[in-house]
């Protein structure tokens, strides 16, 4: 079986074993989730396009991008706004600019309301659009095209002035008067090629399509909230508070220090294994030790029931579960070296090695009745907290009889320690599994 099957037969068990505690735990991150929206106010965003005609390329659309969150433009957005403790400062996390494809800047403004958030959408792009036209226009000097057209009436006088001298002069008579008209035509030439120059630098000349932008209609009034909403942030909290406590079981099992195995378990109390037997049980196996105020609220949440042990398997029939334990009779009483009486420990809360014992008893009496052998055996229950044994009182030792996966290694070694202190050899161990029992009309 690979870990990945492990992985989800445990996340099954998890579900059905914890489903009320993580029920619990799912509303409490509803609350939380609900809680931290009342803590955060709503925000609504919209968004309005800005046309930039004419070919751009990708550098200076993002330039333009970079104009429209600028801080003069969101200056001039919050004094035109003119909202009561609001400023620009503020309006620069609310306002953002993106450039799209076909030469369009989308600018998006967030308010704690519908209508605010239009009206800044529709704001900022208005101020961005007049700031980027003033100053991509040129148009710093609105009174340099009144200059140059009264220049372009002074060059169009000094021309035909120049006319006028040129017809005035003496026309191929002398020397004089031909170098004289030859300058005359050279100044004419020169005043000509100034003004083409100039009207080649004409402002209105610079007015190109880059210049007019155009916003392609108003921001649409944002019709909900943005996220995180409220029911995002509720079902964010239950489903974090889910998870949190679903990999809280697995690192909780991943780190478990209990014996599982027949080997763990015999390294720990330093006992060898004599044997393990099955006892007949569907339901789920209950945590040891479940007892006290809260036991209540334990077992209302299945906090009682051990998620981490595996469904019981299929058994046999009683025939075959009696063998089992006709066969650690015989081993305990290859152990002994002579007759005697066996003290059975069992750990306090162990339901299911209780259970064990009392049929390893019954076994070991049929099998003493039948051939007047065998060892008899008492239980003796411990607490693992504090273990405790009687002293040795012609006993020939003890068997313990646990259930895998209930006990770590350190309250294992209690119980061995206990048997020690009290002058008692441990003669076996015996690991008692929870079966899936069929009646007994079924076996025959």
């Amino acid at each position: 079986m690979s870990d990945d099957t492990i992985r989800l037969v445990s996340l099954g068990r998890i579900l059905r074993r914890r489903w009320r505690l993580l029920t619990l735990l799912a509303l409490a991150g509803a609350l939380v989730g609900h809680g931290t929206s009342l803590l955060l106010p709503p925000r609504y965003t919209t968004s309005v396009s800005v046309l930039l005609p004419g070919a751009w390329e990708e550098r200076e659309l993002l330039t333009q991008a970079q104009i429209a969150t600028s801080s003069v433009v969101v200056d001039r957005v919050a004094a035109s706004l003119a909202w009561s403790g609001v400023d620009g400062v503020e309006l620069r996390k609310r306002i953002t600019a993106e450039a799209a494809e076909g030469n369009i800047i989308r600018i998006s403004g967030t308010a704690d309301t519908p209508v605010r958030a239009q009206r800044l959408s529709d704001t900022a792009a208005r101020e961005f659009v007049a700031f980027a036209t003033r100053v991509v226009g040129g148009n710093a000097d609105p009174g340099a095209e009144t200059r140059l057209e009264a220049l372009r009436r002074s060059v169009e006088t000094a021309g035909r002035r120049i006319t006028e001298l040129a017809d005035a002069a003496d026309p191929g008579r002398t020397v004089e008067s031909v170098q004289a008209r030859t300058e005359l035509e050279k100044l004419r030439t020169a005043l000509r090629d100034a003004m083409t120059k100039l009207d080649e630098t004409d402002p209105a000349a610079g007015k190109s399509g880059k210049v007019s932008m155009v916003v392609m209609g108003p921001a649409v009034r944002p019709a909900g909230e943005a996220p995180p909403t409220r029911v995002q942030l509720v079902v964010a909290g239950a489903l974090l508070f889910f998870l949190l406590a679903v990999v809280g079981h697995f690192t909780a099992a991943r780190m478990s220090r209990r014996p599982r195995t027949e080997e763990e378990i015999a390294a720990a109390l330093g006992a060898v294994p004599v044997g393990s037997v099955d006892v007949p049980g569907g339901r789920p196996v209950l945590r040891p030790g479940a007892r006290g105020p809260g036991a209540w609220l334990r077992r209302l949440l299945g906090l009682d029931v051990r998620w981490d042990v595996p469904v019981p398997r299929g058994s046999g029939d009683a025939s075959g579960r009696r063998i089992r334990y006709r066969r650690v009779c015989a081993r305990l009483r290859e152990r002994l070296p002579a007759a005697g009486r066996l003290l059975v420990v069992v750990p306090d809360g162990d339901e299911i090695a209780r259970r064990a014992a009392g049929e390893l008893i019954a076994e070991a009496g049929s099998t003493a009745s039948q051939d007047g052998g065998g060892p008899a055996l008492k239980v003796v229950g411990v607490t693992v907290a504090h273990p405790l044994l009687p002293d040795r009182d012609g006993e020939s030792g003890v068997v313990v009889v646990v259930s895998p996966g209930s006990w770590t290694s350190g309250e294992l070694a209690g119980i061995a320690g206990a048997c020690a202190d009290a002058r008692q050899d441990v003669v076996g161990l015996v690991v008692a599994g929870a079966v899936r029992g069929r009646p007994a009309g079924g076996a025959r």
